[in-house]
């Protein structure tokens, strides 16, 4: 039997997945490998993958997509892992730089800047700039780096009420309902023992892998996480055209829809 090939983060978020896939006997029916996010994006986009913790905002992008789990990687206010650090407030931002292992959050920063902050700027992918966009493990730490730091998912939820997803299980193939069941109890298994991932961790003194993956990050991928996506990805289309209207000052995004 062909093996399910599966395309995983490689950032610490993702570890109780990880944890709980190879702990499980469905390890011996899959293929794993770990990338970074926009990787994860690309193999799924492409076909070299049948199933990902993909970026939401590659799913216009993925043929046949389906997302088939409980779970996802996602935030109901500060997720302490993305990122717009920046040498001016957010106002005064003049040319922002993407991440390049990132696509949702990069959008998600472009979003803000327009709706939340009012804000054009010039978007960049390298090179020198106002302020840039940074996820995952590297960002661990940084908070103190910079005069001014902006947790996207935190702003996120300040301008539309909802939490944020980052990215979501997803297909592009279609998989047995045994295969899904046991996937998700595999993952569900792994988050039960994040008490003893914690514990395998490095200890540091600038950031606290308790909090971090029992706090920052919401894993369950319920209603509201559901609302999140069609409304993160209805404002990604808005950037495609810089005449999109901004919203009235002081209203958040469903107050105005």
């Amino acid at each position: 039997m062909e093996k399910v090939k599966i395309s995983a983060v490689s950032y610490t978020n993702t570890l109780p997945f990880i944890y709980g896939l190879r702990h499980s006997s469905l390890i011996e029916k899959v293929s794993l490998s770990l990338d970074v996010p926009s990787i994860c994006a690309r193999k799924l986009i492409n076909g070299e993958a049948d199933l990902g913790i993909v970026p939401v905002a590659a799913l216009p992008e993925i043929p046949d997509a389906e997302i088939v789990s409980d779970y996802c990687l996602g935030a109901t206010g500060a997720v302490n892992s993305v990122f717009l650090y920046s040498e001016k407030p957010a106002t005064a931002i003049r040319s922002l730089r993407l991440d390049e292992q990132s696509r949702t959050s990069n959008a998600l920063a472009r979003i803000l800047l327009r709706h939340y902050w009012k804000n054009e700027a010039v978007i960049t992918v390298q090179g020198d700039a106002d302020a840039y966009v940074e996820i995952g493990d590297r960002t661990f730490g940084k908070q103190h780096d910079h005069p001014y730091v902006y947790d996207l998912s935190l702003h996120w939820k300040e301008f539309t009420g909802l939490p944020f997803t980052f990215a979501a299980w997803v297909a592009n193939k279609p998989l047995t309902p045994s295969f899904i069941q046991a996937f998700n109890e595999a993952l569900a298994y792994g988050l039960s023992q994040r008490d003893t991932l914690i514990a395998e961790l490095p200890a540091r003194i600038d950031f606290d892998y308790r909090q971090y993956l029992m706090e920052n990050i919401d894993y369950q991928y319920n209603a509201e996480k559901k609302q999140a996506v069609t409304t993160f990805l209805k404002l990604m289309k808005s950037l495609e055209s810089k005449s999109s209207e901004l919203l009235a000052p002081g209203k958040t995004y469903n107050e105005e829809n």
